[in-house]
C-alpha cells in the first residue's frame, strides 16, 4: 500500500466512504446503526518511526533528514521535514532533534532510524537507532541531549539496548469522569491515536455498563479478556463486572498490564499469561495448566467475554468458546477477519450494538466494535 495522502480537507469524505463499506459488509447480519467515533484530521498519531538518511546540503556539508519509502518505490526515500499525522509535541520535537544531533559527531555517525513514542499526557520517549555499538561517550552525549531537549532518550543498536532513565512514558485518559493511568513500554503495542482510543475505551464501557443493568441480583457478572495486552480496556472495564480473568501471552505487556492494574487500584482482576486457544482447553475441561494453579475456574460466573484479537481474528477454538457467553464484546482492526467470526457466530448470536473507530485515518483500515447477544 502508498503512503497515504493528508488532506484534512478529505477527511470526513474518507471516512463515510469506509463506514460505508463497514455496513454493506455486515448488512446481511441485521447490523444496528453504528456510532462513528472519528479521529482528528490532523495530528492525532502518538507513534512514529523513521529511517534517518545522511546526504549532502547544497553547500556540501553534512546533513540529515527523516525518511520513509513508498512500498511502491522502495528504493526512493521520500524526505520528510515535519509529519502532519504525528502529534504536536513529535512534530515540534522532530527539527530540535535533528539540529542538536547534526551537532555532535558522536550522535549523528551512523544513526539509522528513530522512534518517537508519546502520550496525551505530554510524555516523549525518543529511541534512537544506530549502526554501531553505543559506549560510554554516546551515552554522556544522550544524556547531555535528553536534558536539553527535556525528553526520555534510549539507545539501540544491534544486541543492544542502552536505557538511560526508562524505557516507557506514562499516559493519563480522562473516560466516563475518570482518570485511568498506563505505563506504556517501547516496543510494545499500544493504541497509536489517543484520542480514538479515549473514546473506545467510553464506547466499551458503555457496553459493559448495558450488559451489566440486564444482568438478574445475585446472577454473577465476571468478565473474560483475551489479548488484554497492557490492560488498556482492563483498566476501564474491570470496575463495571465483579470479577475479571484476564489473559496475555506477551511477557512484557503481562508486566505492562500488572503495573498499570496497580496503579488504577484495580483488585478484582486476575491476570494470566496464556493463549487463547489454552484459555479455551482450560474451560472446557481438556487441559490444566500450571499458571491456573490459583485460579479457581469454576467459580467464575461469566456474563460477559470481551476480545481485541489481532488482525487474524479468533482462532476455532476461541470461537467455539465464544459461542457459550450470552455476551460478546469484539473490537477488531480487522474488519474482514471479523465479518468472518461474526459468521460463524451468527446461528448464535446476533449483533445489538455497533461502533467504527477511525483510529488510522486515510487509510482504507478501520477499527471496528460490536456487541453480541446469545439468541
Amino acid at each position: 500500500m502508498p503512503l497515504p495522502i493528508i488532506d484534512p480537507a478529505q477527511y470526513d469524505a474518507q471516512l463515510a466512504a469506509k463506514v460505508a463499506r463497514f455496513k454493506a459488509d455486515f448488512a446481511p447480519y441485521a447490523l444496528p446503526e453504528p456510532n462513528v467515533l472519528a479521529s482528528a484530521p490532523s495530528h492525532y498519531r502518538l507513534r512514529a518511526e523513521f529511517r534517518v538518511w545522511h546526504h549532502r546540503d547544497d553547500q556540501g556539508r553534512e546533513d540529515l533528514d527523516y525518511a520513509m519509502f513508498d512500498p511502491d518505490n522502495p528504493k526512493l526515500p521520500i524526505l520528510m521535514a515535519d509529519y502532519p499525522v504525528a502529534c504536536a509535541a513529535i512534530c515540534e520535537l522532530m527539527p530540535r532533534l535533528k539540529t542538536a544531533v547534526l551537532a555532535q559527531e558522536i550522535l549523528h555517525k551512523r544513526f539509522y532510524a528513530v522512534e518517537f513514542l508519546a502520550t496525551l499526557a505530554g510524555d516523549l520517549l525518543v529511541t534512537m537507532i544506530y549502526h554501531k555499538k553505543l559506549d560510554a561517550d554516546w551515552e554522556a552525549a544522550a544524556r547531555a541531549l535528553a536534558e536539553q531537549l527535556g525528553v526520555g532518550i534510549l539507545g539501540r543498536s544491534r544486541g543492544q539496548k542502552l536505557i538511560l532513565d526508562r524505557d516507557w512514558v506514562q499516559e493519563e485518559l480522562e473516560v466516563d469522569g475518570q482518570l485511568l493511568r498506563y505505563r506504556q513500554l517501547e516496543g510494545g503495542f499500544t493504541q497509536p491515536n489517543g484520542g480514538v482510543n479515549r473514546q473506545m475505551l467510553a464506547w466499551a464501557r458503555h457496553q459493559a455498563g448495558e450488559v451489566a443493568a440486564t444482568r438478574p441480583a445475585g446472577d454473577g457478572n465476571d468478565l473474560l479478556e483475551l489479548y488484554c495486552g497492557n490492560g488498556n480496556f482492563t483498566v476501564a472495564l474491570a470496575p463495571l463486572f465483579d470479577r475479571v480473568l484476564a489473559t496475555e501471552m506477551a511477557k512484557t505487556s503481562v508486566h505492562a498490564a500488572q503495573h498499570n492494574l496497580a496503579d488504577n487500584g484495580i483488585t478484582n482482576t486476575a491476570l494470566v499469561r496464556l493463549a487463547s486457544e489454552e484459555v479455551s482447553a482450560a474451560l472446557a475441561g481438556r487441559e490444566s495448566f500450571q499458571r491456573l494453579k490459583d485460579i479457581d475456574l469454576a467459580s467464575y460466573r461469566f456474563s460477559t467475554l470481551f476480545v481485541d484479537p489481532p488482525r487474524s481474528g479468533l482462532d476455532p477454538a476461541t470461537l467455539e468458546l465464544a459461542a457459550g457467553f450470552e455476551h460478546i464484546l469484539y473490537i477488531s482492526c480487522n474488519p474482514q477477519t471479523l465479518l468472518a467470526n461474526v459468521g460463524a457466530l451468527h446461528a448464535s448470536h446476533e449483533i445489538v450494538a455497533a461502533a467504527a473507530f477511525d483510529q488510522f485515518p486515510y487509510t482504507h483500515h478501520l477499527e471496528c466494535g460490536l456487541l453480541l447477544k446469545r439468541r
